[in-house]
């Protein structure tokens, strides 16, 4: 079995989660780590809370705390919103913690000692109304190259550029809106990226395993032509710039490494976290020279964060000289849209984990924005199609198999799965068009193709229905027992079955399919079994609460009321 490390985008400190977030890395990751896990893999699925950096400060300043104690109530609050989203991290870690600040300042002394660092006197963009200097996102203007009105001073969102502030037009400090800038000398380390760019050419030259999405993001940042960037910045929060003593850095006092440094650094550190509270090693995860040779690396996160894993952190890794693990596959996701706009908490549009959770189960969710996520192109949410998926998927299709069949064998059974005769052609046929299916899911899955393998599992489900329809049991029952019992064992079978293809996208769901048929095994089915002979004749079964409720009119007007519903 193989070992696979997993890591999702760090969502940052500052609030829960919206939807958008979830589908586009951390609940991808989660269903990928449970389909692998259920093959039998080592899985270590790693994540962790991004805590560093301006927007920490103000919205710790906001709420009346200092930045830590801020910190420290929004990662539980992040962990167990994922908890109840069903994420299995093996670790959710942060990236204020220890580990990550002594890896950020290692890797800083290695690229250094490897000429790849070096002190410049920077211009900065300091708010003269704000009292501090504005880090790269906290600038907004007119992007220089495309023209787009509301481009940060990082990069641009419509045309996808890198950008530093001061290539701005018309700037102004998005903290207060204040346009009242100048620019001022301040002294900060810079990362030779131009140094590294046949490296990292060469490198993602030898990535087979990126779909095009990342591919394409990663070599038009290449083709445009790398620049060198600044690695510290001017704030009181995040992992301080030290000198090779490991005591402050001689004019650099008070600096701290810029967020987008030190966060991805974070997936080797929450690791460390992770061994530590464990009592196990980490390095046969992340040294390729200590075991890691044998791991294979997959990265889930939204295409506005491919830049930065693609170019920025390779050149950190690479740049080192030191045998670190780098990704193997990297799985990219456009946006998921609120209608025809983004989610936007000021506004009150859009839906975020903990309101999800208000209203609905975690699977729900978890179906909807698997099975119909911002994959291959944008999507948008509407409440309209959240219900027909909920109600035709789950309800029509999987739910009520499940409990017809399980019912049925309660008032004509006795609530024992019964013998019957030996399969028919017609059986037979079924049978073999189910277990393509599962071959499907199971290739989607292999293929990281979220939607495709949701279809697959659907089409199993669907399969099971029509088997219903045809083999009729309850009409058999009057005329052929023998045979209405071999209908019956037959889809109660199905329902251990379907259980398992449905348990990476609805942990919580699953194990109640599972159970109504007395069965635990979630495990994902593999191709040479015979998953018609899981469930033992004789065996008592149950049916389990309604499984999945219709969500009706009432609600999708109330909801579209609260949560806003309109293009």
């Amino acid at each position: 079995m193989a070992r696979i490390l997993i890591t999702s985008a760090l969502p940052y400190i500052n609030g829960i989660k919206h939807l958008g977030n979830l589908a586009g890395s951390m609940l991808p990751a989660d269903v990928w780590a449970r389909f692998k896990r259920g093959q039998g893999h080592e899985v270590l699925y790693i994540c962790a809370t991004d805590e560093h950096g301006t927007p920490a400060e103000l919205a710790a300043a906001a709420a009346g705390q200092d930045v830590r104690t801020y910190c420290d109530e929004q990662h539980q609050i992040q962990k167990a919103a994922g908890e109840a989203f069903g994420l299995s991290y093996d670790w959710f870690g942060r990236s204020s913690n220890e580990p990550n600040r002594r890896l950020t300042q290692h890797f800083a002394r290695v690229l250094e000692d490897n000429g790849l660092i070096e002190e410049r006197v920077d211009q900065m963009i300091y708010s003269i109304d704000d009292g501090r200097f504005l880090p790269d996102r906290y600038v907004e203007g007119t992007c220089p190259h495309c023209g787009y009105e509301k481009a940060r001073g990082d990069q641009c969102d419509n045309c996808g550029r890198l950008l530093d502030p001061t290539d701005l037009k018309d700037p102004y400090s998005a903290v207060s809106g204040s346009r009242n800038l100048e620019v001022r000398d301040t002294r900060h380390l810079y990362l030779l990226q131009t140094k590294l760019e046949g490296r990292i050419r060469d490198w993602i030259d030898t990535r087979r395993d990126w779909q095009t999405l990342a591919r394409s993001i990663a070599l038009k940042h290449l083709d445009e032509g790398l620049i060198d960037r600044g690695i510290t910045r001017d704030l009181k929060w995040g992992v301080p710039v030290v000198g090779p003593d490991g005591g402050p850095r001689p004019g650099m006092e008070g600096k701290v490494f810029y967020v987008w440094f030190d966060a991805p650094i974070e997936y080797i550190g929450a690791t460390e976290e992770w061994a530590e509270a464990t009592g196990v090693t980490w390095r046969d995860w992340w040294r390729t020279d200590e075991g890691a040779d044998d791991v294979r690396y997959v990265q889930f996160m939204g295409k506005d964060n491919v830049a930065f894993h693609t170019v920025s952190f390779p050149a950190t890794i690479l740049g080192s000289g030191e045998p670190w693990k780098t990704v193997d596959t990297l799985k990219a996701f456009n946006w998921l849209n609120w209608y025809g706009g983004k989610f936007s908490t000021s506004q009150g549009r859009g839906v975020f984990m903990d309101q999800a959770l208000a209203l609905l189960p975690a699977d729900y969710w978890r179906w909807y924005l698997t099975a119909y996520g911002p994959e291959h192109s944008d999507s948008a949410f509407t409440w309209e199609q959240f219900q027909s998926a909920i109600n035709k998927d789950l309800a029509d299709v999987l739910g009520n198999f499940v409990n017809r069949i399980v019912k049925f064998t309660e008032s004509k059974f006795g609530g024992v799965v019964p013998e019957g005769a030996a399969l028919t052609d017609e059986d037979r046929a079924f049978q073999t068009q189910i277990a393509e299916a599962v071959a499907e899911a199971t290739a989607a899955f292999e293929a990281m193709e979220f939607r495709k393998a949701a279809q697959a599992i659907r089409a199993a489900w669907v399969l099971g229905n029509e088997y219903l329809q045809v083999a009729a049991p309850w009409t058999a029952f009057k005329t052929d027992p023998e045979r209405a019992a071999t209908a019956v064992r037959f889809a109660l079978n199905l329902v251990a079955l379907f259980a398992r293809l449905a348990a990476p996208v609805l942990p919580f769901t699953a194990p109640k399919i599972a159970a109504s048929v007395g069965e635990s095994d979630l495990s994902w089915p593999s191709a040479d079994e015979d998953w018609l002979a899981c469930v033992p004749v004789g065996r008592p079964v149950q049916a389990a609460e309604v499984l999945f409720r219709k969500i009706e009119d009432e609600q999708v007007a109330e909801w579209a009321a609260r949560f806003g519903g309109e293009g």
